[in-house]
Protein backbone atom coordinates (compact mmCIF):
# COMPACT_ATOMS: atom_id res chain seq x y z
CA UNK A 1 0.00 0.00 0.00
CA UNK A 2 2.88 1.91 0.03
CA UNK A 3 3.73 2.55 -3.80
CA UNK A 4 -0.03 3.79 -5.03
CA UNK A 5 -0.16 5.01 -8.29
CA UNK A 6 -1.70 7.44 -9.50
CA UNK A 7 -4.14 7.06 -12.03
CA UNK A 8 -3.61 9.24 -14.96
CA UNK A 9 -6.42 11.62 -15.92
CA UNK A 10 -6.50 11.21 -19.73
CA UNK A 11 -9.11 13.30 -21.37
CA UNK A 12 -10.95 12.72 -23.77
CA UNK A 13 -11.89 15.63 -26.58
CA UNK A 14 -14.27 15.55 -29.67
CA UNK A 15 -13.32 17.26 -32.99
CA UNK A 16 -16.75 17.36 -35.11
CA UNK A 17 -15.88 17.80 -38.75
CA UNK A 18 -19.00 19.08 -40.33
CA UNK A 19 -19.27 18.35 -43.81
CA UNK A 20 -15.37 17.83 -44.42
CA UNK A 21 -16.13 14.28 -44.03
CA UNK A 22 -13.33 13.38 -46.85
CA UNK A 23 -11.06 15.04 -44.57
CA UNK A 24 -11.96 13.02 -41.94
CA UNK A 25 -8.43 10.43 -42.29
CA UNK A 26 -5.66 13.65 -43.24
CA UNK A 27 -7.13 15.40 -40.15
CA UNK A 28 -6.73 12.32 -38.02
CA UNK A 29 -3.06 11.67 -39.23
CA UNK A 30 -2.12 15.47 -38.86
CA UNK A 31 -3.36 15.50 -35.66
CA UNK A 32 -1.30 12.15 -34.53
CA UNK A 33 1.85 14.22 -35.93
CA UNK A 34 1.71 17.19 -34.76
CA UNK A 35 0.14 16.60 -30.94
CA UNK A 36 1.58 12.88 -30.42
CA UNK A 37 -2.01 12.01 -29.78
CA UNK A 38 -4.67 8.57 -30.11
CA UNK A 39 -7.33 9.11 -32.36
CA UNK A 40 -10.54 7.23 -33.06
CA UNK A 41 -12.67 7.84 -35.68
CA UNK A 42 -16.73 7.29 -34.41
CA UNK A 43 -18.95 8.71 -37.22
CA UNK A 44 -18.68 12.31 -38.27
CA UNK A 45 -16.70 12.95 -35.35
CA UNK A 46 -13.17 12.09 -34.45
CA UNK A 47 -11.82 11.21 -30.58
CA UNK A 48 -8.74 12.85 -29.44
CA UNK A 49 -6.99 11.12 -26.59
CA UNK A 50 -4.46 12.77 -24.08
CA UNK A 51 -3.16 13.51 -20.62
CA UNK A 52 -1.57 16.98 -21.63
CA UNK A 53 -3.40 18.34 -24.30
CA UNK A 54 -5.60 21.46 -23.56
CA UNK A 55 -8.90 22.38 -25.71
CA UNK A 56 -7.33 25.88 -27.08
CA UNK A 57 -4.30 23.43 -28.26
CA UNK A 58 -6.37 21.12 -30.11
CA UNK A 59 -8.22 24.35 -31.54
CA UNK A 60 -5.26 25.88 -32.62
CA UNK A 61 -3.97 22.70 -34.32
CA UNK A 62 -7.44 21.98 -36.15
CA UNK A 63 -7.21 25.48 -37.50
CA UNK A 64 -3.65 25.53 -38.73
CA UNK A 65 -4.90 21.91 -40.48
CA UNK A 66 -8.06 24.01 -42.31
CA UNK A 67 -5.69 27.06 -43.20
CA UNK A 68 -3.22 24.33 -44.49
CA UNK A 69 -5.70 22.67 -46.72
CA UNK A 70 -7.27 26.01 -47.74
CA UNK A 71 -10.42 25.13 -46.41
CA UNK A 72 -10.33 28.84 -44.52
CA UNK A 73 -12.39 30.88 -46.67
CA UNK A 74 -15.37 28.19 -46.47
CA UNK A 75 -14.84 27.25 -43.05
CA UNK A 76 -14.12 28.61 -39.25
CA UNK A 77 -13.02 26.15 -36.61
CA UNK A 78 -14.97 27.15 -33.35
CA UNK A 79 -14.81 25.81 -29.64
CA UNK A 80 -18.13 24.35 -28.40
CA UNK A 81 -18.51 23.16 -24.36
CA UNK A 82 -15.68 22.45 -22.80
CA UNK A 83 -14.51 18.88 -24.99
CA UNK A 84 -15.75 20.11 -28.73
CA UNK A 85 -13.88 21.46 -31.30
CA UNK A 86 -16.08 21.95 -34.24
CA UNK A 87 -15.64 22.60 -38.08
CA UNK A 88 -18.05 25.43 -39.48
CA UNK A 89 -19.19 26.40 -42.95
CA UNK A 90 -19.68 30.02 -44.08
CA UNK A 91 -23.18 30.29 -44.35
CA UNK A 92 -23.98 31.14 -48.11
CA UNK A 93 -20.44 29.25 -49.33
CA UNK A 94 -22.80 26.19 -50.31
CA UNK A 95 -24.76 28.55 -52.67
CA UNK A 96 -21.84 29.64 -54.43
CA UNK A 97 -20.36 26.36 -54.76
CA UNK A 98 -23.41 25.62 -56.19
CA UNK A 99 -23.56 28.41 -59.08
CA UNK A 100 -19.87 27.86 -59.69
CA UNK A 101 -20.48 24.52 -60.62
CA UNK A 102 -23.09 25.25 -62.91
CA UNK A 103 -21.35 27.77 -64.89
CA UNK A 104 -18.76 25.68 -65.75
CA UNK A 105 -21.33 23.12 -66.60
CA UNK A 106 -22.85 26.18 -69.24
CA UNK A 107 -19.67 27.15 -70.30
CA UNK A 108 -18.34 23.85 -71.60
CA UNK A 109 -21.38 23.16 -73.64
CA UNK A 110 -21.10 25.75 -75.79
CA UNK A 111 -18.42 25.77 -78.80
CA UNK A 112 -16.45 28.81 -79.79
CA UNK A 113 -16.26 29.75 -83.85
CA UNK A 114 -12.95 28.66 -83.37
CA UNK A 115 -13.56 25.14 -82.23
CA UNK A 116 -16.18 24.52 -84.42
CA UNK A 117 -14.57 25.55 -87.48
CA UNK A 118 -11.19 23.77 -86.55
CA UNK A 119 -8.99 26.69 -86.35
Amino acid sequence: MLFRHKKSLQTEFRVDLGDLRSEKERLSSFLQSKLKVTVNQAGNKLAVNSEKLSIQDLHRVVNKFVYHRNFNSTHWVSIEGTTTVKINRFKGTAEKKEKQEKNKKDKSAHQTAIQSWGI
